[in-house]
């Protein structure tokens, strides 16, 4: 269904450096990226401009602009979620969706990468040490960093800072003339080496998807479209919160076909019961 078409990615940050060679490899496409493509216009991580919509929303309407500019009929694109992880409680997490489009075909593919592998922080900063400490701990200067005069600030802002010269000169100037500096993450991927490898593992988990096909009619991205918990105890036998079983569905023929104990376990360790160890 893909090998030999062209497909477009959506990007102004340099995802196709990831993205590109594993696509071509394992779907047989031709990657471009369209000139001068402004994914501003869909939100920033600065906040100059804020994301009106769900990242699948965002991320479909990058595909489709895209698709628009070059006359493609097939593009992928990810957006990035950056703020607590929803299970490990304090822990910052990269919650990164990547979404391929086949308008020919009227089928779409999602993949999700959910890490806490992420450098994302920030911090107000009153004097030169602190500049200091807090780069180290963001593996500045291999990462870039944003500098604005507050947190709430949306003019002045500073951005793809990635030399302690420049980072230095601008952190000197804000302190002089406001008394502090916040210094932030830059997210956006050609500034973050972090972030570009979950957008790698992102695209693996998307091209897998892809390789899942109907047992009916053959569509590619035969997936997952509910799971149920309620693996039993191997002590007590009552139901888990784990795994017991998953739904896939067509999206095309909407086949369905349930899938049973997908961890390949039938029993839950009773460490993970709520009756054996409440």
């Amino acid at each position: 269904m893909f090998t030999g078409r062209s497909l477009v990615i959506a990007t102004k940050h340099q995802k196709e450096k990831v993205i590109a060679p594993l696509i071509e490899k394992y779907l047989g496409v031709k990657c471009i990226v369209p000139e001068n493509f402004d994914t501003d216009v869909f939100g920033t991580f600065a906040g100059e401009v804020e994301r009106d919509d769900d990242p699948i929303t965002t991320a479909r309407k990058k595909c489709l602009r895209a698709m628009e500019l070059t006359g493609a009929d097939l593009a992928i694109a990810s957006e990035g979620s950056f703020g607590a992880h929803p299970h490990l409680f304090f822990v910052p997490a990269d919650d990164e969706i990547i979404l391929l489009m086949d308008r020919k075909n009227q089928i779409e593919i999602i993949a999700r990468e959910l890490t806490a592998e992420t450098n994302f922080n920030g911090e107000t900063i009153f004097d030169h040490q602190q500049m200091v400490n807090f780069a180290d701990r963001v593996s500045f200067p291999s990462h870039g960093l944003i500098v604005r005069k507050s947190k709430e600030a949306q003019d002045n802002i500073i951005k793809g800072v990635t030399d302690w010269n420049h980072l230095d000169a601008t952190v000197k100037f804000y302190l002089e003339k406001f008394g502090s500096a916040c210094l932030e993450t830059d997210m956006r991927a050609l500034y973050n080496p972090t972030r570009m490898k979950c957008i790698e593992s992102a695209t693996f988990t998307l091209i897998n998807k892809a390789h899942s096909y109907c047992p009916s009619c053959g569509t590619p991205g035969f997936d997952i479209v509910e799971s149920f918990p309620g693996l039993p105890c191997k002590i007590c036998h009552l139901p888990t919160r784990s795994l017991m079983k998953q739904l896939l569905c067509c999206q095309v023929c909407t086949f369905k076909e349930e899938k049973m104990f997908p961890h390949d376990k039938e029993y839950e360790e009773p460490r993970f019961c709520d009756h054996c160890n409440p």
